[in-house]
């Protein structure tokens, strides 16, 4: 026996058992492989056994943070996997978050347990409030990634390059007539490759086919090719009823029954055969095969072994939305829900790539102050297209245009969005799959295909999964170990008054700040019903006599939009839209404002830092009281949590206010629109522009007043919620840890010592993180500078 397992042993108050490993012959190497029923074996007596386990879990956890780094690249071939380590980006750059996984599932274990033995306890209130407190603890949340670009753009190589997979998606795999949304993540239940496809609603699929068969334009490709793709020559032929009939559907009756359908495969070539009739228009299976992503809403892949994925999500989305309506508030949510996006283009027009800025364009005020993105990366692809000559020349030639091409596209996105750079992020990057994959002129790092996942990298170590999940546990067990050894009476009278002072009085603090910030918007928006009701009129004439589009091609056109709430079909990736044209100067006033007081990134808080600055000061009441030391330090969790909490609120919350204004006034316009679309024969496309003309007349005196009213009801709205749920969770809390006492609570000292190892090690990970993002931030900028120089 080496002097490693000795020195454990001693450690841990263990020293009776080293004679017992000395006599089995256990090294240092051996002592961490042993299993469950060899320590049972080697340490018979349940006291002993019990601290060596607890011992034994904290030591194989703690220092795997390097051995852990490992698991990263077990799902990428050989030559990927040498890629990333040369990457000077990833070389010792943060702590692994499979080693916090681990951790995080430690405590999991610890918590269960703990639950179970409460379980056992006689029933109490503050029995059945501790149980709901750690089932509370079962969080997980993931960072969604939306991919923009055009067919062709290299999407699918890149997808397939990024997470290591070469045959999970075929090249130009989701063509430009599909909205169907495509998401892959990791497989963390499983070892399978797994697909869950979901349809849209039967009653739905009835109304587009109806639309397509009266209103369809002949020139129509899209419309032409999901229509062949499902049903083939019959779509000529037969009628909406004859097109629904069963049999066409004999392959996916979960659409017909309005399930999800579901695929487990081995590998990722036969989950790709298996899911391109869902995502695709391409003729993989062979011309005769029934196609059926016309009725997709979205496919979500799992794959197995991705710790590059543990936490993200990357999301392939369509550029626009689609008039099928559940289709279309999908693609809204998802592209509301991304915190990075990536626009992909080709790098020989990614500058001057109009269909991707418009996507960019059409997308905006859903990712921004609709949404919750904080960064924004242009990728140029296919960057190893130059002329062959000799390897090196190849080199220095694709490198040279790659920092021209950066240059070009950051100075296009300052033209265009010249206030977006403070609400987002933006860099760009170009990359070679194809070099990445066979490296005849690149170097790995060249193709910037590893700087990528490092980015999915930085999103998974960003995730504060773990350390939330821990520090909750931590203040649950604070609780239970305080609440047994109960405390002195007076002290914890007092210390209960303190506190519900100090929360009454941070409450007013708070409603004062969400007031003031109230009433600025109400300034703003009464700006914006007057320039409204000025230049509706206006906007209209100009959308509806558009120059350069004759008659009979405006026509259809307009038919189509007032078929479909007031939204024009989009056209090479962008799409006019009424409302939000109606709208336009409502959400301009209030633009600003609503991003100081909703920002995106998360260092920033809402209400412009008035939720993080609300404080019981527990931390500093622990010096006046002491023998209530443990409640406090649960009062303190509690209470960052509960604002992790009300962040979320706030930023699901403000999606919809900021949208209420383009939804009321679509509410407003639905009448014209649903009359307009009445109108046939003679005339009717100038009969349709005076209705819809003569409704926004008569209503722009109230239908920008009652968007206005709308929002800021629910501002208040929202205002009532966070100083509801502060006041009611807070309070319920308080009384609950001071003013209860149970000695027949389990003894959790041990297990409350080794959450506090595990915290602390989460702590000092976190700043290792922040400390190695500012500086990997720092060179980024350096990089940016030069190349703009």
């Amino acid at each position: 026996m080496d002097n490693f397992v000795c020195n454990k042993l001693s450690e841990w108050g263990l020293s009776k058992l080293i004679q017992t490993f000395k006599d089995h012959e256990i090294n240092k190497d051996q002592f961490y492989k042993l299993d469950d029923e060899e320590i049972k074996e080697l340490i018979p007596k349940i006291g002993p056994r019990k601290t060596f386990m607890q011992q034994f879990k904290l030591l194989k956890v703690l220092p795997s943070t390097s051995e852990a780094n490992d698991t990263r690249n077990m799902d990428m071939d050989p030559r990927e996997e040498s890629s990333q380590c040369q990457s000077p980006s990833v070389q010792c750059k943060r702590p692994s978050s499979a080693a916090e996984e681990s951790i995080m599932w430690e405590v999991n274990d610890i918590m269960k347990e703990v639950k179970t033995k409460i379980q056992n306890e006689e029933k109490s209130e503050l029995n059945d409030f501790l149980k709901n407190k750690i089932s509370d603890l079962e969080t997980r949340k993931r960072m969604l990634v939306g991919v923009f670009g055009r067919t062709g753009a290299g999407k699918s190589s890149l997808i397939n390059a990024i997470v290591g997979e070469k045959n999970l998606l075929p090249s130009g795999s989701v063509c430009a007539c599909t909205s169907v949304m495509f998401k892959v993540e990791a497989n963390n239940d499983s070892k399978k490759y797994e697909a869950e496809i979901e349809f849209i609603k039967k009653e739905d699929w009835e109304e587009e086919l109806w639309f397509y068969k009266n209103l369809q334009d002949d020139d129509d490709d899209d419309a032409r090719e999901k229509m062949t793709a499902l049903y083939r020559e019959d779509c000529k032929s037969k009628s909406v009823v004859e097109l629904m009939d069963k049999k066409y559907f004999k392959e996916i009756p979960e659409f017909l029954s309005s399930d999800k359908k579901k695929l487990k495969c081995e590998s990722a070539k036969e989950l790709r055969e298996k899911i391109v009739k869902y995502i695709s228009a391409s003729n993989e299976e062979g011309d005769g095969v029934r196609q059926y992503w016309p009725l997709v809403e979205c496919v979500t892949v799992r794959l197995p072994n991705k710790e590059l994925l543990q936490h993200v999500t990357l999301v392939d989305l369509p550029g626009n939305g689609d008039r099928n309506k559940s289709r279309d508030n999908m693609w809204k949510k998802m592209v509301g829900s991304c915190s990075t996006v990536w626009i992909v283009a080709e790098m020989n027009r990614a500058a001057a790539e109009k269909e991707a800025w418009e996507i960019l364009q059409t997308a905006n005020s859903l990712m921004g102050n609709g949404g919750e993105c904080q960064r924004i990366h242009f990728i140029c692809t296919k960057s190893d297209n130059v002329d062959d000559s000799d390897d090196q020349s190849v080199r220095d030639l694709v490198l040279k245009r790659n920092e021209v091409a950066k240059r070009k596209v950051n100075a296009e996105f300052q033209k265009e969005y010249p206030q977006s750079s403070e609400q987002f992020s933006f860099e760009v990057f170009t990359v070679s799959c194809k070099e990445f994959h066979n490296s005849v002129h690149l170097q790995p790092d060249d193709t910037e295909i590893p700087k990528l996942r490092d980015v999915l990298q930085s999103l998974n170590n960003s995730h504060s999964e773990a350390l939330n999940y821990v520090s909750g546990a931590h203040g649950i067990l604070s609780l239970i170990q305080g609440t047994r050894c109960g405390g002195v009476a007076d002290s914890k009278i007092r210390a209960c008054r303190d506190l519900q002072e100090k929360m009454q009085h941070e409450l007013e603090v708070l409603q004062k700040a969400i007031d003031e910030i109230y009433r600025t918007f109400e300034r703003c928006l009464t700006e914006g019903v007057e320039k409204s009701q000025d230049s509706c009129e206006r906007q209209m004439f100009s959308m509806l006599h558009p120059r350069g589009e004759n008659g009979s091609f405006f026509h259809k056109s307009l038919k189509f939009a007032v078929m479909n709430n007031g939204v024009f079909k989009a056209k090479k990736g962008k799409k006019k839209n009424i409302n939000m044209t109606l709208s336009s100067k409502l959400t301009g006033s209030i633009d600003e404002e609503f991003r100081m007081t909703f920002p995106n990134e998360d260092k920033s808080g809402p209400f412009k830092g008035a939720i993080d600055s609300f404080s019981l000061d527990t931390e500093g009441m622990i010096n006046n009281y002491k023998d209530v030391r443990l409640q406090l330090s649960f009062l303190k969790t509690e209470e960052d949590k509960l604002k992790t909490k009300l962040k979320k609120i706030i930023r699901e919350d403000k999606k919809t206010i900021y949208s209420s204004l383009t939804e009321t006034i679509e509410e407003n316009m639905q009448k014209c629109y649903t009359d307009a679309a009445k109108i046939t024969g003679l005339g009717s496309m100038e009969n349709m522009r005076c209705t819809i003309k003569k409704h926004v007349h008569d209503k722009k005196d109230t239908m920008f007043q009652m968007a206005k009213d709308n929002m800021l009801k629910q501002l208040k709205k929202l205002r009532g919620k966070i100083l509801k749920k502060l006041e009611r969770t807070l309070k319920e809390s308080i009384q609950l840890s001071l003013w209860t006492h149970d000695f027949s609570f389990p003894d959790v000292s041990v297990e409350l010592d080794m959450v506090e190892t595990f915290y602390s090690q989460l702590e000092a990970n976190q700043i290792q993180t922040e400390l190695s993002n500012r500086f990997s931030s720092l060179s980024m900028t350096n990089n940016d500078n030069i190349l703009q120089e």
